[in-house]
């Protein structure tokens, strides 16, 4: 019997408690910042790196290990249209930042003398970049301390404890392949010094060729089907540019700024050059005074309307983003990356097999780096099917091919000589052991320190049959020199490159 009185409007019986109500929240919520695309890009070498490079099942023996790298920040290729360029000065000293405990060392090694172990062609490029006021394209103290902090990953992973390499590196157990640029041999250098410390320069050291294509196509780089599947992609990014009203509106008020024509911005691709200020934590650029304004004694300070922001920026990012979503659905670019990127994948596979045989002379080197740009590594992603999973190469990315051998279970006896029967014994024998070799071989694909390995098109359902986080060998082989042509309906490069492209 109830003690308390009951209250007017509450339920007489029942004993029921009352609802409970989920607070209403008036704060919304925080929209995504649409520049946090443009600031991953720029990569800023300020955070701790967690990476898997190098981890694997116990006991398992990495053989040879293949890096791709897009190279460091870099001075814009563009400059906009009446406006200042960006005051970067190229020069490196460690008290400028950002800088790197090994950045002195650095310097200090590559301004030595010696002879370098290096093609011919490449004794013309400077081996640090060198002007007190950059010039186009050129590497930044930023971009050395991007490729230095990979070379220590890549140190961590491969060389302590003698996983990969031994603690007296040979000649040729590493090799730089780098385009005739120079901020990609200083990229490639600045990582090779990370990952090896003071490296022999002369015969002893790390060979350093040029590859005189951006891909990496050896001697396959004459494919006339790969530009025409280009210029269908460029067709279509370009009417979807022309389709969008929110970025011709854009363009046209950055045009109206400056004071020119919106063809003449659109020219001078002002998005590398924002970048650049992004990246750099520089002002936006703005108009420059007109020549009479100029020489009066007290020019005028130029309007906040005259000036370019982070809101011009952030179309421009937003419209590119759009533009990757529907490229993936498209398809073409995909069909240009194949063909821009086989070979590369070819040469990767004919190491990886030369190594798990043995390695008999001519020897692979064991790490291969290859340093290069977004075209070249914005395609390989492509082709491998991680375009989804894998962001557009930043500077200093990192591509990662890995080959690793399974321990051998037991051993087996000794086997008699039988005559004829002895020797279809030892034959079969060899087969058996060559098939068991084969079984043993695996790879990881990794790409940024991320291991996206069964995310790629031949290893993607691989692991709903494996409790090892490695794919095997013979799948990658068999992905890059004839499964990767299947988009495009043929069974070889050759073919594939002399279709007829609509």
């Amino acid at each position: 019997m109830p003690v308390a009185p009951v209250g007017a409007g509450l339920p007489v019986g029942g004993g029921k408690t009352r609802k409970r109500l989920s607070p209403v929240l008036l704060t919304p919520r925080p929209s995504p910042d649409p520049l946090a695309g443009a600031y991953a890009y720029c990569n800023t070498p300020n955070r701790t790196q967690q990476t898997w490079e190098g981890h694997s099942p116990a006991d398992y023996q990495l053989l040879s290990v293949q890096v791709m790298i897009r190279h460091g920040d870099r001075y814009p290729l563009y400059s906009i249209p009446r406006t200042r360029k960006p005051p970067l000065d190229c020069t490196l000293s460690p008290n400028k930042e950002p800088s790197h405990p090994l950045l002195a060392g650095f310097i200090s090694h590559m301004t030595k003398e010696g002879r370098d172990n290096w093609d011919a062609s490449l004794t013309s490029l400077p081996r640090l970049p060198n002007h007190s006021s950059c010039e186009m394209g050129e590497l930044t103290q930023t971009g050395v301390v991007q490729q230095l902090r990979n070379g220590e990953v890549l140190r961590g992973a491969y060389l302590r404890g003698g996983r990969l390499l031994p603690a007296r590196v040979e000649g040729g157990d590493v090799e730089l392949e780098t385009t005739g640029r120079s901020r990609t041999l200083q990229s490639g250098l600045a990582l090779l010094y990370g990952l090896l410390g003071p490296f022999e320069r002369s015969g002893g050291g790390p060979r350093v060729r040029q590859h005189w294509s951006a891909l990496f196509c050896g001697r396959a780089c004459d494919c006339p089907a790969r530009q025409r599947h280009l210029e269908a992609e460029q067709r279509r990014q370009y009417r979807l540019r022309v389709a969008d009203a929110r970025l011709e509106r854009t363009y046209a008020a950055m045009a109206a700024a400056l004071g020119v024509a919106t063809r003449t911005l659109r020219a001078a691709n002002p998005v590398d050059a924002l970048l650049c200020h992004l990246c750099h934590g520089l002002p936006f650029p703005c108009r420059l005074p007109d020549a009479h304004a100029s020489a009066r004694r007290n020019p005028p300070t130029p309007a906040p309307a005259s000036c370019l922001t982070h809101a011009h920026l952030a179309q421009i990012r937003r419209q590119q983003e759009e533009d990757e979503r529907q490229r993936r659905g498209a398809g073409l670019y995909h069909r240009y990356a194949i063909l821009a990127s086989q070979p590369y994948l070819e040469r990767s596979a004919a190491r990886m097999e030369h190594i798990a045989r043995g390695n008999a002379p001519p020897r692979q080197p064991l790490l291969h780096l290859a340093s290069a740009h977004d075209i070249t590594m914005a395609p390989l992603l492509s082709a491998l099917g991680l375009e989804g999973a894998a962001p557009f190469p930043s500077f200093a990315a990192r591509l990662v091919l890995e080959l690793w051998r399974r321990p051998a279970e037991g051993g087996g006896g000794r086997q008699k000589d039988g005559g004829r029967d002895g020797e279809r014994g030892r034959e079969r024998g060899k087969e058996l052991k060559d098939k068991r070799a084969n079984d043993d071989l695996f790879v990881r694909v990794l790409y940024n320190g991320e291991d996206l390995t069964f995310h790629t098109t031949f290893c993607r359902t691989h692991h709903q049959h494996t409790h090892t986080p490695l794919c095997p060998l013979d799948k990658f082989l068999r992905f890059a020199r004839h499964d990767i042509f299947t988009p495009l309906n043929a069974t070889s490069y050759q073919e594939a490159c002399h279709a007829n492209v609509p």
